[in-house]
């Protein structure tokens, strides 16, 4: 029977569900069922996202940890975790009344305060990259599900079709790489119906 490993690019996929309009509670096993069908054998879903740390956002870390931990009783699912690194941006308001004018300055001054918080994930994409090459390498699955649009993957792709395995990419159609799509040897197109009969009941 034709073995079948997903790989989850966490981040991609939770912004493609909200740009696309979907629920985010997901049931992972029931998706990564969905996808396998009844003629393959799922043999693991890993999930890869980067943790909040708890100093840097308390409410995100607990609402994220809160999801990690439902990961972690999900049957065949194992959860993999990169970083994420804190940029913080300073707002010029002298500058920006320059720019934009007093009304729109100030509007974003209230809106920002005095500097933008962001973070940047590290780690996670060349862990799903070296995942799906390691196992392709070591015979652990047959098919490959990647579930992200993000065409860096490509050339992983790649490199597991040259050990002789499939790879197909699930997505939507909005925010998937047409790259990706085409380099995978099939493309499952995500959408609102097939992701509402894979949510938590």
């Amino acid at each position: 029977m034709e073995k079948v490993i997903i790989f989850i690019d966490g981040s991609n996929f939770y912004y493609g569900l909200k740009g696309n309009r979907c629920s985010t509670r997901i049931d992972f096993l029931e998706l990564s069922q969905f996808l396998t069908g009844s003629n393959r054998k799922l043999i693991r879903t890993y999930y890869y996202n980067a943790a909040y740390k708890q100093n840097d956002n308390p409410p995100k870390y607990i609402e994220q940890q809160k999801f990690f931990t439902r990961l972690k009783h999900t049957s065949y699912l194992t959860l993999k975790l990169g970083r994420l690194v804190k940029h913080v941006t300073r707002i010029d308001r002298d500058w920006l009344k320059e720019e934009l004018g007093d009304e729109i300055a100030n509007r974003v001054m209230n809106f920002f305060g005095e500097k933008v918080i962001s973070y940047t994930e590290k780690g996670v994409d060349i862990q799903i990259a070296s995942d799906m090459l390691k196992l392709a390498y070591n015979d652990a699955y047959d098919t490959a599900i990647l579930i992200s649009g993000d065409g860096d993957f490509v050339a992983a792709v790649e490199g597991v079709k040259d050990l002789g395995k499939h790879v197909e990419n699930a997505y939507f159609k909005k925010g998937c790489s047409n790259y990706l799509s085409e380099t995978c040897d099939k493309f499952i197109l995500l959408d609102s119906n097939i992701i509402d009969s894979c949510l938590y009941k």
